[in-house]
């Protein structure tokens, strides 16, 4: 498949590649050059969880079954 860089140097993606690794709007793609190549993949997105892992504490003595019985009362 061929594409026309435009004099912004845009290029339009075909719409098959697009659907076939799920470009959709707002994908961010990461762009490099190597050996004369141009070689593009979609950056993935930030664990938005990443933060907050570990960060919770049981209270002392209980165990996770315990707590759970107890904020659901």
């Amino acid at each position: 498949m061929n594409a026309i860089v435009s004099e912004k140097g845009q290029v339009t993606i075909p719409k098959d590649i697009r659907d076939r690794l799920a470009l959709n709007p707002g994908t961010v793609l990461e762009f490099t050059a190597e050996k004369g190549q141009l070689i593009a993949w979609k950056k993935e997105g930030e664990d938005v969880f990443k933060k907050w892992r570990g960060r919770g504490k049981l209270p002392a003595g209980k165990g996770t079954d315990d707590y759970l019985t107890a904020i659901r009362s």
